[in-house]
């Protein structure tokens, strides 16, 4: 792994979760110590642990002398987790910084190190409790909604739901006889029922009413609208405890009465956008139907917003699902549910649906998915309608349908975080090139300071050709003479590097000093002082006038 400077900046000011511990570890860190960090960071999912780096906001690099001989360190590790443990050695200008890469330790197996499975409580490192060992445990017990429960029979499915089945099954593979099997036989095929007796899967997806309640009561949805955030009875409030395949379309049927459109209008150019996305919003009530854990008690909520919708499912992410992997992972959490729905061309058995939910957000300038608010115990996902860049969207319009379609969502993050002046993270760097052959995105500058941007053409159809050139910015003599400016300016006292930096905010500490650097050795200005410290004055090279007394 190779960390740029500036993504260790954004680790820096991010806050400290179960996942990245700081440390300083100026000159002292005790290897047992290390090693324990590392058992609580895999134990909870994985992470990062970064010396040399201080441990309270606002953090700063304050850099590290411990461990030294990194493979040493690292062969160490392996050693007594069993868990191949990446260090990477950052040379920043204020001092050596360690990272750790600690990977998630196996599904089902915590780990433990001195008598104990590490978690971290607070600031500290404390033993597992008994609950969530329990929990980690029983991560590699087998498929619950495809296990028997023996009292349930043929009549505890609601026929409607069961030709609802039939019908989506036909449709998706119509070269096969599905319409005129025997029911007995469909549910059998389908894997529903196993030897003649009932899976949870068929009770989960046909079961009638009366039958959930006496067996699952827990597998239900319950729909709510809001017109506000004020607390107290829903405006509307409805309980699907039935069969999921006849729940799908009555909850889009609802959510959709109130599904406004946004209106917009550039030029001669006129289009009307939904609130909420139906195909979004399919994906992401079958996510929370399909993966939720039906071992707990709860029901899964649909709350619709004026401008937002939550749908919230009980039992946190499946094992090794995390937000920030939920593009690349998938771990099923009812697996024979996902292949029924899989059958009725509902969703991707190799998928979760959040490709589709991705990129469609980002098609339509809608905020991303937002996991914000889940926790060990729910997952808790917002999906926002509020189109935020009525230009971007034209701009996607523009790229054309063909195109766009062979766009993976990889494609569709890169382009989003370029739009949003956010840096590109090393696992999408790979469809860069791919963007900037398509006429997409642009290129700036080399080196770390190279920067994205959208294409010419974006701003020019748009009207705003002038936003582009000043995105682009300036050319690296212009740079050097806004510099050579500030510090003329600034004769008597001297320029700081902290102020030098305000006069170019788009460049980085490296890049500003290697501007400093040429102004330097070409006789234009000099230093007195080290440190941050140090300040900059004209040379014998620059005229030594002040721009202001050349009026």
């Amino acid at each position: 792994m190779t960390t740029s400077l500036d993504q260790l900046q954004l680790w820096l000011n991010v806050k400290e979760d179960e996942h990245l511990e700081f440390k300083e570890a100026k000159h002292n860190f005790h290897f047992e110590t290390l090693v324990k960090y590392c058992v609580a960071l895999a134990n909870e999912g994985g992470g990062k642990m970064i010396l040399g780096v201080t441990d309270k906001p606002p953090r700063s690099v304050v850099g590290s002398q411990v461990f030294q001989d990194l493979e040493r360190t690292k062969a160490g590790l392996i050693e007594r987790l069993r868990l191949r443990v990446e260090v990477e050695e950052i040379r920043h200008p204020h001092g050596r910084v360690l990272v750790f890469q600690i990977p998630s330790r196996p599904i089902g197996m915590p780990i433990h190190y001195e008598g104990a499975y590490w978690m971290r409580g607070g600031e500290n490192l404390i033993p597992m409790t008994p609950d969530l060992l329990q929990r980690i445990f029983a991560e590699a017990g087998p498929d619950f909604s495809a296990e028997i429960y023996a009292q349930a029979r043929l009549d505890d499915l609601d026929p409607a739901a069961v030709d609802v089945l039939r019908r989506l099954w036909q449709r998706k593979s119509p070269d096969q006889d599905i319409a005129t099997r025997p029911t007995e036989q469909l549910l059998a095929d389908a894997e529903l029922i196993v030897d003649g007796r009932m899976t949870y899967a068929a009770l989960i997806l046909l079961g009638r009413r009366e039958a959930l309640g006496r067996y699952l009561a827990q597998a239900e949805v319950i729909f709510e609208y809001r017109s506000n955030e004020a607390p107290g009875p829903a405006a509307d409030r409805r309980e699907f405890r039935q069969g999921f395949l006849t729940v799908l379309d009555e909850i889009w049927r609802l959510i959709n009465l109130r599904n406004d459109l946004q209106h917009f209008q550039q030029g001669f150019f006129v289009w009307d956008v939904p609130t909420f996305n139906e195909r979004v919003v399919r994906e992401a009530v079958l996510n929370a139907v399909s993966h939720r854990d039906y071992r707990h008690g709860g029901s899964v909520f649909v709350r619709q917003y004026p401008r937002r919708i939550e749908i919230v499912s009980p039992g946190g992410f499946p094992p090794g699902i995390a937000p920030e992997n939920i593009l690349r992972q998938q771990n099923p959490r009812n697996r024979r549910i996902a292949e029924v729905l899989s059958k009725c061309g509902l969703v991707e058995r190799a998928g979760q649906g959040f490709d589709l939910i991705f990129r469609e957000c980002i098609r339509q300038s809608k905020p991303l998915p937002d996991f914000s608010h889940t926790h060990a115990h729910s997952v808790w996902l917002t999906l926002h309608g509020e189109i935020q860049d009525p230009e971007f969207l034209r701009f996607l319009e523009e790229i054309g349908q063909e195109r766009m379609a062979a766009f993976s969502t990889d494609d569709f993050l890169v382009v989003d975080l370029v739009h949003r002046e956010q840096p590109v993270p090393d696992y999408l760097k790979s469809r860069v090139e791919y963007l900037l052959e398509q006429g997409i995105i642009e290129r700036l500058g080399r080196g770390r300071g190279v920067r994205l941007l959208l294409s010419q053409r974006f701003y020019r159809r748009l009207g705003k050709a002038g936003v582009y050139t000043r995105k682009r910015g300036l050319d690296r003599e212009t740079n050097k003479a806004l510099l050579l400016r500030h510090i003329q300016y600034n004769q008597k006292e001297g320029s700081q590097l902290q102020e030098l930096r305000q006069v170019l905010p788009s460049l980085s500490r490296d890049q500003v000093q290697k501007l400093l650097q040429d102004l330097k050795i070409g006789g234009h200005i000099h230093k007195i002082g080290y440190t941050k410290a140090a300040r900059w004055y004209p040379g014998k090279a620059s005229s030594g006038i002040a721009p202001e007394e050349k009026q």
